[in-house]
């Protein structure tokens, strides 16, 4: 059989094998999310979170932080109930690949080289939790952490879903931040708990 034609076969049956293995990390993902309002309260608190940022006048900025902390309450609440109902998943369907080019099922061909999702959701609803509670911050300070936490959670789904190098340019493109630069922003136990999971 002609080399090219050879190649050409085995990267579309390549091609077919990630597409149908991430349609299934999506599904399963959104199955999980469905009940949820996670994503639009995701979305109202990092507009808001925008707005006000970019207001000069302090008590402005203040008076639009402060108006969302009702929708910060109730996405910290609806995200830690999620991540309840995910913890009751087979881990065989909750591991994340290490390989950054998203090989489908590598998470069953290389086990030794992933991570378990369902912690990494736990670490991200500590997060959350511990920053949208946190006094020991100014109202500033605490929106560029809960933002960074945020935006962190949202690049372990996209990971899950796809792969880390996808999300990673995703979370670029969409918001500007690097992979490194919103792991920097995170609390400090938020870092520490995250790359233990991660790196295992």
């Amino acid at each position: 059989m002609n080399l090219f034609i050879l190649s050409a076969l085995i990267a579309f049956g390549a091609y077919v094998l990630k597409t149908r293995y991430q349609r299934q990390r999506i599904v399963l993902l959104g199955k999980q999310l469905g009940p949820f309002q996670i994503d639009k309260l995701m979305e109202d608190i990092t507009q808001g979170y925008m707005r006000a940022l970019g207001e000069t006048h302090g008590a402005r900025q203040e008076q639009i932080l402060a108006l969302l902390h009702a929708s910060e309450t109730k996405l910290c609440e609806q995200f830690k109930r999620f991540v309840a109902e995910f913890a009751r998943l087979d881990a065989a369907h909750t591991r994340i690949s290490r390989v950054p080019l998203g090989l489908p099922y590598a998470d069953q061909w290389l086990p030794q080289t992933t991570f378990d999702f369902r912690k990494i959701l736990q670490v991200h609803a500590q997060g959350i939790e511990n920053a949208t509670t946190t006094t020991q911050r100014s109202p500033k300070d605490r929106a560029f952490v809960l933002l960074a936490e945020l935006l962190l959670m949202q690049h372990s789904c996209h990971w899950f879903c796809r792969s880390k190098s996808v999300a990673s340019a995703r979370m670029v493109l969409r918001h500007q931040t690097s992979y490194a630069q919103a792991l920097d922003a995170v609390a400090p136990e938020t870092r520490r708990t995250y790359l233990a999971a991660v790196r295992g």
